[in-house]
C-alpha cells in the first residue's frame, strides 16, 4: 500500500490551493483566511521546477515540429538525417535524458511523500476516484490540474435518441444549386481554396478568433485565474464540475447555488456563455451573481480545465451537456434557466434557445448577428471569397439565424443588425420598410435624449402598444411570427415598432470588454 501511495505521489497531479470548507476549523496562524495556497518543500519546489521547463520546451518543440513538419522532414530527408545509422545515436540520446528526468520525477514523489498535505489529498483523490459519491466531496477542498479530476457528470447518463458522438445539430449554410457538371467542376477548381482554409483555420485563424485558448496567455493568467476560482469557491460556495460531452471533450464549470436563500431570484439559473478571451473565474459570471441569482460559469473548450479547441460544433456540444446537466443534476427546469452571453458567447447562447425554446428567455451582452460581416471588415478585399469560404466552413458562427429559429451596416454595431433580424422575424407585419426606417433612426441615437427624441417624435402611446398586443395574444394562441399589425396604419405600426425595439433592447454605453454591472441585468420584458 506505502508502495502504491509512493507512485502516486509521482504521477500525481499539482496542487494549487487547499479551500478550507465553511464547518472546518481555521488552522494555526491562518485566521481570517478560508483557504490558503499550497506550500511545496523544497525537494518538491525545485524537481517540479525542472519538470516544468522540460515540458514547456517540449510543448513548444511539438508545436513547431507539427506545424512545420512538412518543411522539417524534407530538411532532415535531404541533410541524411533520416535513416538507420544517424537515428541510433538519437535514439540513445533520448533514452539518457528520459531516465534522467524518471530520477527527477521520483525526487519529487519522495519530496511529496514527506510532506502530509499532499499525501492526504492524493489519498482522498484516490478514494474519491473508487466511488465518486456524496461522502467524498471533500475532494472539492483542493484546487488541482482539473484533467485528474473524476467526472462529476456525463452526456450518457441522460437518454437522448437525437444524440450521438457525431454531436448535437447545427444550421448549416444552404447549399448553391449548380448543375451536375459544374458543381464536379466547381469542387475541382476549388480544391486549393479548401485546402488553404483548413490551413487557417487549424493554425492561426482559430487562435485569434479564440485566443483565451492559446496556452501562453492562459499561463499569463493563471495567477488572476487562480485567485477567482478560489473567490467563487470559498466566498460563495461555489461547486466546481467535471462534465463529459458527446465528443469526448471534458468541460471545467462552477456552479453556485442561491436557491437555499429563499429569494425569488436565486431560484432562476443564470448559465453564462463567456466571450472569445473570458473565463468563469473572471468573466461575466459576476454579474447575475452580484444580482443574487443561482449561476452555473463553463469555459469554452481548450479554455482552463476544459479540453478540446472551440470549434462551433465542440461549442454547441458543450453547451448541451452543460444545459443537460442544469437539468438532470442541479434540478432546474428550462423554465427557470436564463441563458445570458457575452460578445462570442452569443453563438452557444442564441443554439440553446433554438435547440431548447422552453428556456426562459435570453440575454445577450456585446453580441453580435453574424461572424462573416466582422471577419469580412477586417481582412483585404481581395481574400473575400477565401474568408467567406473559411467562416462560412469552419467558422459559422450565425448568431442571428439561429436566433429567430427558436443593410450590411447599422451603425457599425452587429448588435443593431441581430436586434432588426429578430424584431423582421417575429413582427413582419410591423417591421415592414417604414418599421425598419424608424427602428434605425433610433438605433442611429449618439444619446439618451436624442433617443427619448426620436421615440416621442413618432408619438408612441406604451399603453395603446401594449393593449394591441396583448390582444392579439389572448384571440390567438400561436407562436412565433405573429401577423400583427396586419390591418393597421402607418403609423400604428411605426409606434408598434419602435416600442418593441425599446422592450427587446436595452442601450448601456461603455466599452466592449467592460463587465456589465448587476444593476443593468434584467429580466426580459413579458406581456
Amino acid at each position: 500500500m506505502a508502495g502504491w501511495m509512493w507512485l502516486r505521489c509521482i504521477l500525481g497531479p499539482h496542487l494549487q490551493r487547499i479551500h478550507r470548507a465553511p464547518d472546518q476549523p481555521r488552522p494555526e496562524g491562518r485566521a481570517g483566511r478560508r483557504g490558503w495556497n499550497y506550500q511545496p518543500r523544497s525537494l518538491e519546489k525545485h524537481t517540479d521546477s525542472i519538470l516544468g521547463w522540460v515540458s514547456m520546451f517540449a510543448s513548444a518543440i511539438w508545436s513547431l515540429s507539427y506545424y512545420g513538419s512538412p518543411l522539417l522532414l524534407c530538411y532532415l530527408y535531404r541533410k541524411g538525417y533520416i535513416c538507420s545509422s544517424k537515428l541510433v545515436p538519437v535514439s540513445q540520446y533520448v533514452g539518457t535524458v528520459l531516465v534522467c528526468l524518471l530520477g527527477v520525477a521520483c525526487l519529487r514523489g519522495w519530496g511529496r511523500w514527506k510532506n502530509s498535505e499532499y499525501l492526504q489529498f492524493i489519498t482522498i483523490l484516490e478514494e474519491t476516484k473508487k466511488d465518486n459519491t456524496a461522502p467524498n466531496k471533500v475532494m472539492r477542498c483542493y484546487d488541482f490540474d482539473f484533467s485528474n479530476w473524476p467526472s462529476d457528470f456525463s452526456w450518457t447518463e441522460v437518454s437522448n435518441p437525437k444524440l450521438s458522438k457525431a454531436g448535437v445539430s447545427l444550421l448549416k449554410p444552404e447549399p448553391r444549386l449548380r448543375g451536375a457538371a459544374d458543381s464536379v467542376l466547381n469542387s475541382v477548381r476549388t480544391v486549393p481554396c479548401h485546402i488553404i482554409s483548413f490551413l487557417i483555420v487549424h493554425s492561426f485563424g482559430r487562435r485569434m478568433l479564440y485566443p483565451g485558448s492559446v496556452g501562453l496567455l492562459q499561463k499569463a493568467m493563471r495567477p488572476m485565474l487562480q485567485q477567482g476560482q478560489a473567490r467563487l469557491i470559498e466566498e460563495f460556495d461555489g461547486q466546481r464540475n467535471k462534465l463529459v460531452a458527446c465528443d469526448g471533450n471534458e468541460i471545467d464549470t462552477m456552479f453556485v447555488d442561491r436557491r437555499r436563500d429563499g429569494g425569488q431570484k436565486g431560484q432562476t439559473l443564470v448559465i453564462c456563455c463567456e466571450g472569445n478571451a473570458g473565463f468563469y473565474e473572471v468573466g461575466c459570471m459576476n454579474t447575475p451573481l452580484e444580482g443574487g441569482y443561482s449561476v452555473l460559469g463553463w469555459n469554452h473548450p481548450g479554455f482552463g480545465g476544459s479540453t478540446g479547441v472551440p470549434f462551433p460544433q465542440n461549442e454547441a456540444n458543450a453547451m448541451d451537456v452543460v444545459i443537460q446537466f442544469a437539468m438532470h443534476k442541479l434540478g432546474f427546469e428550462l423554465k427557470d434557466i436564463v441563458v445570458y452571453a457575452w460578445s462570442i458567447g452569443g453563438f452557444t447562447a442564441s443554439w440553446a434557445v433554438m435547440s431548447y425554446p422552453e428556456i426562459q428567455s435570453v440575454v445577450l451582452d456585446a453580441s453580435f448577428d453574424d461572424l462573416l460581416p466582422l471577419a469580412l471588415k477586417v481582412m483585404p478585399d481581395s481574400w473575400r471569397p477565401l474568408v467567406q469560404h473559411t467562416v462560412r466552413q469552419y467558422m459559422n458562427l450565425n448568431n442571428a439565424e439561429q436566433l429567430v429559429k427558436g443593410p450590411e451596416d447599422v451603425m457599425s454595431n452587429r448588435g443593431n443588425d441581430l436586434l432588426l433580424k429578430l424584431l423582421q422575424f417575429r413582427y413582419p407585419k410591423i417591421m415592414t420598410d417604414e418599421g425598419i426606417r424608424a427602428v434605425r433612426q433610433w438605433l442611429g441615437s449618439s444619446n439618451q435624449i436624442e433617443e427619448a427624441s426620436v421615440y416621442s417624435g413618432y408619438e408612441v402611446d406604451d399603453d395603446w402598444c401594449v393593449s394591441v398586443l396583448q390582444s392579439y395574444q389572448a384571440d390567438r394562441d400561436v407562436v412565433f411570427p405573429w401577423s400583427v399589425g396586419e390591418d393597421m396604419t402607418l403609423e400604428g405600426r411605426r409606434q408598434l415598432a419602435l416600442f418593441l425595439a425599446r422592450k427587446y433592447m436595452r442601450n448601456f454605453e461603455t466599452t466592449h470588454c467592460t463587465p456589465l454591472p448587476a444593476s443593468e441585468f434584467h429580466p426580459p420584458w413579458r406581456l
